[in-house]
């Protein structure tokens, strides 16, 4: 499950000794820089129990005229593609990671919480079993902030765009080993989801107090390797490559880009790397 966190909601970069503690927010205001009207940056946890939309953000999203997320959630090819990227690379499969007893183990974990015979997923992805397992960490109805930020913005004519494919995205997975997305995995089930729901009940507490200093801290008390290994995938490359994105869009329009809350932060967090580019990052308060 480390790799799901990472991926969909707070996961930081691995150093942050030079960076500067951020305000407690997770709206900013992006101006400066010769931009003619100010876009915003709004870090989002892609599930919760409660997404509501503060008033900031809703006066945010009125002052824009474009909504832009990680990928684009109002592309209707956007499941089939998924579909397309769930299998593992070169034929391989789950029963030539795992021994029979892990095997076993997951066939039945899959069994009783899904109903699902894991032969028929046997070439699926870890990470894709993984994100089957996400929403029973919460107690609640899984709710999306992502889905809500597109609903206003249907709601207003407005377009809904991406700063990356599902492409780009889902390739990740074919970069970190399948042996070790497997691994974690296991370490789930065999934990009964313990350790994982204690952690995502931690984080959903930094979120709810827009502390992202806190979200850096709480990522760095993993002591596992596996986050910090592949954090340049997951986060900072990615990151990177957003930022003459975020630039062109907010040159032609007023845009508000809403993506996971641990892009946000760190050294080579989206709102260093702006304002390393000359732009102004005003922390928005509710």
């Amino acid at each position: 499950m480390k790799y799901l966190f990472t991926l969909v909601s707070v996961l930081a970069i691995y150093s942050t000794t030079r960076s500067q503690a951020l305000e407690n927010t997770l709206l900013w205001k992006i101006s400066g820089n010769d931009i003619e009207e100010p876009s915003y940056l709004f870090g989002t946890i892609h599930i919760s129990c409660d997404a509501t939309l503060n008033e900031q953000v809703t006066q945010a999203l009125d002052a824009t005229t474009l909504l832009v997320l990680e990928i684009d959630m109002d592309d209707p090819a956007m499941p089939m593609n998924m579909m397309k990227l769930m299998n593992m690379k070169e034929k391989q499969s789950l029963s030539q990671l795992l021994n029979k007893e892990d095997y076993q183990l997951l066939h039945q974990f899959y069994k009783e919480q899904f109903g699902i015979n894991i032969e028929a997923m046997h070439t699926v992805k870890p990470f894709f079993l993984s994100a089957m397992i996400y929403p029973k960490l919460l107690d609640c109805p899984t709710q999306s902030l992502e889905t809500e930020l597109v609903k206003v913005a249907h709601s207003q004519n407005e377009e809904v765009l991406g700063l990356e494919t599902i492409e780009d995205q889902m390739s990740i997975f074919d970069e970190i080993p399948y042996e070790e997305q497997v691994s974690e995995l296991l370490k789930s089930v065999k934990d009964s989801l313990k350790t994982d729901k204690e952690n995502f009940t931690k984080m959903l507490e930094i979120y709810k107090k827009q502390d992202l200093s806190a979200m850096v801290n709480l990522i760095m008390e993993d002591t596992t390797a596996t986050t910090a290994k592949y954090a340049d995938k997951l986060l900072i490359d990615r990151n990177q490559k957003w930022i003459p994105k975020i630039i062109e869009f907010t040159r032609k329009k007023p845009t508000f880009f809403g993506v996971g809350a641990g892009h946000l932060g760190g050294e080579f967090g989206v709102i260093n790397l702006l304002k390393a580019k000359g732009y102004t990052l005003t922390p928005i308060y509710n």
